[in-house]
């Protein structure tokens, strides 16, 4: 990197997050170059985290809101305020290592066809085992559902190191996420209807149209204690999860693909949902059955803020297999597998 800095700006969204504040702020501070700024967005919380941070971390700088906007509005709406070359999107659950950001913005510099880009994830709750959100890498399979590489469906491996070269992926997780700012805003930043979760996935879907490529570096380390908003098993983020990929292939496939597609992937959906039912998890099944609901209660509107734009470069990332039989019937339960 040049003795010349890119302007580059660290940013957390808060919603009452305090312990994380506390707890994985010091590492932030510590581990990331002062020439980089810090910006923490507040999602109208009730806690006065503000004055915690103004007392002992005064150089971050605090956007405050009066409403919660989620994941997606709260950052679409934050970033206005932030001016920067590079964005780094990171949840308040992540404990940074030493040098985790200077490699990322390195190859960014190195290499404009870039758009967005990860490091890798591990768990901060069992540092030996990649981190559901992200890992080294994510991508889809051909029917939307998203794995990556180290993770699949629930299936966590660990880290022994099969995962270190850096690639092209189809998605970056929204956990630790870098992207050029002039790219987050020619292809529209995040989609606000999601609310929260595969915002980011529809996003990166966006950035390979628009002929820019997704990585993961993992030369980059982070630790993810995830789910820590809102726990994985959680009914509300099994139904923000459903919906909002519907939604996401519903805006991204092909007329000709969502004709043949879309029916069997309801049919996988339905699959999952009597499996949360006989599992003794009849919350699940409700939460699939009403992102179903919703997503067809939608279904004229959705197709708006479609981005279907084609590049010259292939769209990269997505498996022409389901993983869903690849996993549950064939026994892969990883990406290794998955891809041989």
């Amino acid at each position: 990197m040049s003795m010349a800095h890119p302007s580059v700006a660290v940013v957390l969204l808060n919603y009452n997050s305090l312990k994380y504040l506390k707890e994985f702020l010091p590492a932030l501070v510590a581990h990331t170059p002062e020439w980089v700024e810090l910006v923490i967005i507040d999602n109208a919380s009730t806690q006065q985290a503000w004055a915690w941070v103004a007392e002992h971390y005064p150089q971050i700088r605090w956007v405050q809101f009066h409403e919660n906007y989620g994941y997606a509005g709260g950052y679409q709406r934050g970033l206005q305020e932030v001016h920067a070359d590079y964005y780094v999107l990171l949840n308040i659950d992540v404990e940074v290592t030493k040098n985790w950001l200077e490699p990322v913005i390195s190859a960014f510099e190195a290499d404009s066809s870039i758009g967005a880009a990860q490091p890798k994830i591990l768990a901060q709750t069992n540092k030996a085992y990649f981190e559901h959100a992200g890992s080294a890498g994510g991508f889809i399979d051909q029917f939307g559902y998203p794995f990556c590489r180290g993770r699949v469906f629930d299936h966590l491996e660990v880290d022994t190191g099969q995962y270190d070269e850096a690639i092209d992926c189809f998605w970056a997780s929204g956990a630790a996420l870098f992207v050029r700012s002039n790219v987050f805003k020619e292809v529209g930043g995040f989609d606000e209807r999601f609310f929260a979760h595969m915002e980011e996935i529809d996003f990166c879907w966006r950035v390979q149209k628009a002929g820019y490529s997704v990585k993961c570096f993992p030369e980059s380390i982070v630790y993810h204690v995830g789910g820590g908003v809102l726990d994985y098993a959680h009914p509300r983020k099994a139904y923000l999860n459903f919906r909002n990929n519907l939604i996401m292939c519903f805006k991204q496939w092909s007329i000709l693909a969502i004709l043949w597609k879309l029916p069997i992937r309801l049919f996988l959906d339905a699959i999952a949902a009597w499996r949360f039912l006989l599992t003794g998890k009849p919350a699940g099944f409700l939460a699939v059955a009403k992102a179903h609901l919703h997503f067809f209660a939608g279904i004229f509107k959705w197709r708006q803020k479609a981005n279907n734009a084609t590049s010259p470069r292939q769209v990269r990332g997505i498996l022409k297999k389901s993983i869903v039989f690849q996993y549950f019937v064939l026994g892969k339960k990883t990406y290794t597998q998955l891809t041989r």
